[in-house]
């Protein structure tokens, strides 16, 4: 039988390529023509300052739109396959008495844990913006802002996790309002965060269409993950079963030859 870490680390790079994929594609296919709009605007806004021409033809020596369409699926994979990474991990962590029980149900919770803390909350209170929006000058700001959101996030997951395992004995309805109470919690100390400090001067619809395929993106991602992940888990529960199952037999077999011989 192979290692269960290493296992776990396979079924994680496994479903983390196919999620960072089916991510990518959807992205590619259903939030960059508007991300490509988004462009279009920021380029005839920069048109009417000093520097932005400049600016425009600076970007457009980087890298082509075509070079950028095909980074994203690429980088998307890539993505996926560090997420798996630490989700294996992470789940090993967390299941490490019995990691191979409840694998579809386990992964399905685990990857809705993980879009809660990583993508939903903190997607609520920093909301995805198009490309070219925002001072150049306060990236670290808002990248720290961010990372500081998905701790929170992550934290406070880990939280109601303790939560629902501390009141395991409880009715279902009090152990779900304790983990409801502590997610609010947590998104209230998201929002005690500072806010954006730039504006987004974006089309109010592109701004919120772009936010919506935005967060879909990241349910893609995470509901593909749990998916192969969870799949990934029947089948090697399978697997581990028949063989169990085949040694069994001829264990009982071996006996039973053992007996007959006693007896003759």
């Amino acid at each position: 039988m192979s290692n269960p870490v290493l296992a776990l680390l396979g079924r994680g790079l496994a479903a983390g390529g196919a999620a960072g994929l089916a991510a990518g594609l959807f992205s590619l296919l259903a939030a960059e023509p508007l991300m490509d709009r988004a462009i279009r605007d920021e380029e005839a806004r920069s048109a009417h300052s000093h520097e932005g021409a400049a600016a425009v033809q600076h970007h457009e020596e980087l890298f082509s739109r075509s070079t950028q369409h095909a980074g994203l699926v690429v980088t998307g994979i890539i993505a996926g396959l560090a997420l798996g990474v630490l989700f294996a991990i992470a789940y090993a962590l967390v299941h490490r008495r019995t990691p191979q029980a409840a694998p579809w149900r386990r992964a399905l919770v685990f990857s809705a844990a993980a879009f809660l803390a990583v993508s939903l909350l903190p997607g609520l209170r920093y909301p995805a913006n198009p490309p070219g929006v925002g001072d150049s000058g306060t990236v670290s700001d808002r990248q720290e802002l961010w990372l500081a959101s998905i701790v929170i996030g992550v934290l406070g997951m880990l939280l109601a996790w303790q939560v629902s395992v501390r009141l395991a004995e409880r009715p279902a309805p009090v152990r779900h309002t304790a983990v409801a109470l502590t997610v609010i919690a947590v998104l209230g100390a998201m929002f005690a965060l500072p806010g954006n400090p730039d504006d987004v001067p974006v089309d109010a619809t592109l701004l919120w269409n772009f936010r919506v395929l935005s967060l879909a993106s990241h349910a893609v991602l995470w509901g593909v993950f749990g998916a192969v992940f969870g799949a990934l888990g029947l089948r090697a529960a399978t697997v581990a079963g028949a063989f169990a199952t085949a040694v069994g037999n001829r264990s009982a077999g071996r006996n039973g030859w053992a007996q007959h011989h006693d007896v003759g």
